[in-house]
């Protein structure tokens, strides 16, 4: 099975927890992540005031929300969806801000469909930095494309993440998507 395939394949950033049935597995890239949601300031609002979109990956800019890259990503096409305004809880969104966030979280989740065609999704809020969020005080939806298979061992053995696509490649590939529907949207 698995150890069969991974004979020979050295343990490497591995250790022995304080339990002796627990592994310490180290992931010393998730440093740029704990680093980056540590600095001052919010990035969803300090990209939304910048004009750069294509820098800040922003990939849709509407009334009331935006959406834009994950540049921490669990998965290739990791998408943000936010108010424009830096609000904590949803309770906080007035009607039309809460509608947009719904219609403009189901466009992104179009938009991923019909352009990389993942087999599902997970789209979902953290609320509370106890509950996940790495930004508690701007509340923003994650939509994240699934495909069979896309949890493997190479986390675990190797400490990478398999992303497929780079940022800039998939930012253009679906703003051309984006740009293309933008007539139908009404």
């Amino acid at each position: 099975m698995l150890g069969e395939q991974l004979r020979g394949v050295p343990k490497v950033n591995r250790m022995q927890g304080n339990d002796p049935r627990q592994d310490i597995i180290w992931a010393p890239w998730r440093m740029d992540y704990i680093l980056d949601a540590k600095a001052d300031g919010c990035f969803l609002c300090a990209a939304l005031a910048s004009d750069d979109d294509r820098g800040n990956f922003v990939l849709d800019r509407r009334d009331h929300c935006f959406a834009i890259f994950n540049r921490f990503p669990y998965n290739n096409g990791h998408l943000l969806v936010a108010p424009n305004a830096h609000k904590a809880d949803l309770a906080d969104l007035g009607d039309d801000e809460l509608a947009e966030l719904m219609r403009l979280t189901r466009d992104a989740q179009e938009l991923l469909r019909t352009t990389v065609h993942p087999h599902g999704f997970n789209i979902g809020i953290n609320l509370g930095r106890c509950a996940g969020a790495g930004l508690p005080g701007h509340l923003h939806v994650h939509v994240v494309p699934r495909w069979d298979g896309d949890t493997n061992f190479m986390p675990v053995t190797a400490g990478s993440k398999v992303i497929v696509q780079s940022l800039d490649a998939l930012y253009e590939l679906l703003r051309e998507q984006l740009a293309a529907a933008r007539p139908e949207r009404g």
